[in-house]
């Protein structure tokens, strides 16, 4: 239990700056859709589970953080790295 704690701040931190990066528009969308490309579900569901995220209703595995924070810093998906990733053609 303590462990959590002690990792809430870093989370909290990351939430908040997820959601500044996703306010802008057409962003949480562009998101939605690259992780839906790479895990076969819709991109509705995962704008539905992306808004859950950044409500608090819902905490991300360390893979899908690391995910969705190297989408957002424009970098090639960790699992394709050789690959470039759909943000690059926005």
């Amino acid at each position: 239990m303590s462990e959590l704690k002690a990792q809430k701040p870093y989370f909290d931190a990351w939430l908040k700056r997820t959601r500044r990066q996703l306010s802008r528009s057409g962003r949480l969308s562009e998101i939605s859709l690259i992780l839906s490309t790479e895990s076969g579900e819709s991109a509705d569901e995962w704008r539905s589970r992306l808004r859950g995220l950044l409500e608090g209703e819902e905490l991300p595995s360390l893979d899908l953080l690391m995910k969705i924070d190297s989408l957002l810093a424009g970098q090639k998906s960790p699992d394709h790295g050789d690959s470039p990733v759909q943000a690059d053609l926005f």
